[in-house]
């Protein structure tokens, strides 16, 4: 698979800054990942944003760093932060803006490191593609944690997408999957991406596979366009 991602990332690190990324979605939406946001500065992150760096403690993952701005603010603040992407580009870019701590892998293989907050903004749970996948995966954060330790989150109820009856119900396709299971994929100058899958999760719904996987979870913060952040803790 081409690392269209990483490869839009290192262009804008190394001034070569002419596209964005363009997405592609099951919901008909056309869209772009405007590549200067990814490497923006603490003062122009969304609140949520802020106040998840702020809640962090301990050694932090910063799962899906991406260009590693979240793990800058930390480093800079004087937490020990480790940032993790399995895009070989992002992982570079990471390590050319001064991380101290890359690791390049999939979340999905770390094994044998404990960590005291894992940390997964701008919807980084949607990593997990589908919600049957969920649960597994919360098994598997459980396993990087430290006793004491903490997951942050953010995500989005993408219900709002969807039209309204004349009954003020919304209409929701009849499809057997869950809503907010989205399949997008990615164009970059002459790269494209392979289908994938990619979660967007309402708080309720992470809320009960979180307490079936034995964690606690609660509401830290709503913000103004159906998004929330979550701290979840195991139990």
């Amino acid at each position: 698979m081409n690392d269209l991602f990483g490869k839009a990332l290192l262009d804008y690190q190394s001034g070569n800054y002419t596209d964005d990324i363009k997405t592609f979605s099951s919901l008909d939406e056309e869209d772009a990942i405007a590549l200067p946001y990814l490497f923006r500065q603490f003062h122009q992150m969304p609140v949520l944003e802020q106040k998840a760096l702020a809640l962090c403690k301990g050694h932090v993952l910063d799962i899906g760093a991406g260009a590693g701005s979240h793990s800058l603010h930390l480093q800079q603040n004087g937490l020990e932060v480790t940032a993790l992407d399995r895009s070989l580009g992002a992982v570079q870019t990471c390590r050319l803006r001064g991380v101290e701590q890359v690791i390049h892998s999939d979340i999905a293989n770390l094994k044998n490191q404990k960590f005291d907050t894992l940390l997964m903004l701008m919807n980084g749970v949607g990593i997990v593609g589908q919600l049957q996948n969920l649960g597994n995966f919360f098994v598997h954060l459980k396993s990087l944690l430290n006793r004491g330790g903490q997951i942050l989150l953010d995500s989005s109820d993408i219900i709002y997408m969807f039209d309204e009856d004349e009954d003020g119900g919304i209409w929701v396709p009849n499809t057997e999957s869950y809503y907010g299971e989205v399949e997008f994929t990615m164009r970059y100058r002459n790269l494209k991406s392979e289908p994938f899958f990619w979660l967007y999760v309402d708080y309720r719904t992470l809320q009960h596979a979180a307490n079936l996987s034995g964690f606690g979870c609660e509401l830290v913060s709503s913000g103004e366009h159906f998004d929330y952040l979550a701290r979840i803790w195991a139990e």
